[in-house]
């Protein structure tokens, strides 16, 4: 029996390191303020490559079961070579595998990531085409105390209106990281889900997105404000709501206090997986029945330890571990 079902994709990422990549920067566009570019028709030279198990539900399956937590990932697979090497990853690192279906003459989901060297940051290039449907198991799910929806593909209005009819049937708790995507395709969808989740995970450009199609004639400056977005977003009835920005650390409300911590400065070499690892960080401390101050420090610490490695796995951290580095991470109460 597990104890999380983590709902989503699963896939294997590349990593492609670079220093070419001319960066541009664009403050005015709130949600794409950087960007990279390169020149058309030139051919750049890659010194490595790297090669980890991705996807949202497979690397929070990955991170929660390192911190204690019994974890499934439910999702999609292809039946090549490719597919068996995920569940196979997924095995390795402990995770229930009953719920990751094979699907016939598919191939699994695959990613080519730009990693720019300088920055650490990265540009994503995904290809979906096994995890567009998830079987869902209703004795799976009865069994179950939690559920995590992540990067649902498909008709994911379709599945994610199954899964939160079924979490409210056999009264489960629901962890909500939705996808920028669908954000953007239907914000209404997202902010009704919003409100079915007892916490929701957003990055800042994510958080400004839902927000700016809820209130259409806030200033920018509002609108860039952390408290501000928190303030709406927890005006939905989630729980918890749970905002990251990157370097510059996490916020928290729990609807009557917002809480706040920097990231810890670390030489990052890839941050692809660092929102995964925080939210693997801070959900473990939330299941454990941890305060919201140090539901923050262990994903700060987590995704600290994370981002010093390509991929979403490596740099992972045990329970010992981040209880012995949280210790070390401050946080403060703004409101």
């Amino acid at each position: 029996m597990s104890k999380i079902l983590c709902a989503g994709s699963a896939g294997k990422d590349i990593f492609f390191p670079t220093k070419e990549g001319q960066i541009i920067e664009t403050p005015k566009d709130l949600t794409s303020q950087k960007k990279i570019a390169f020149e058309l028709g030139e051919k750049y030279k890659i010194g490595q490559r790297h090669e980890a198990l991705g996807g949202c539900a497979a690397n929070v399956a990955v991170g929660l079961v390192k911190l204690g937590i019994e974890a499934s990932c439910v999702s999609q697979i292809g039946d090549d070579e490719i597919g068996k090497w995920i569940r196979q990853e997924l095995q390795k690192n402990k995770v229930n595998v009953d719920m990751l279906a094979t699907q016939a003459g598919k191939k699994s989901d695959m990613s080519a990531i730009v990693v720019d060297e300088t920055s650490a940051d990265r540009v994503i290039f995904s290809n979906k085409n096994s995890s567009g449907k998830i079987e869902l198991n209703k004795e799976k799910i009865q069994e179950a105390e939690w559920i995590l929806l992540g990067d649902i593909h498909g008709k994911w209005k379709e599945q994610m209106g199954t899964i939160f009819q079924l979490a409210d049937n056999y009264q489960k708790r629901v962890a909500f990281n939705p996808r920028g995507s669908h954000i953007r395709e239907d914000p209404a969808e997202i902010i009704e889900a919003i409100a079915l989740c007892e916490i929701v995970f957003v990055n800042k450009d994510e958080a400004i997105e839902i927000v700016s199609s809820m209130h259409n004639d806030v200033s920018f400056e509002m609108m860039n404000n952390e408290k501000f977005l928190l303030e709406k977003l927890s005006k939905l009835e989630p729980k918890v709501v749970v905002l990251t920005d990157g370097e510059r650390g996490a916020w928290a409300s729990n609807g009557k206090n917002i809480f706040y911590s920097p990231a810890e400065k670390v030489k990052a070499v890839d941050s692809t997986g660092a929102g995964d690892s925080f939210l693997a960080g801070f959900l473990a401390a939330y299941i454990k029945e941890k305060e919201i101050i140090d539901c923050l420090k262990w994903g700060i610490v987590n995704s600290a330890s994370e981002v010093q490695y390509f991929g979403a796995i490596d740099g992972l951290l045990e329970e010992k571990e981040i209880i012995e580095k949280a210790q070390n991470i401050k946080t403060e109460t703004i409101q």
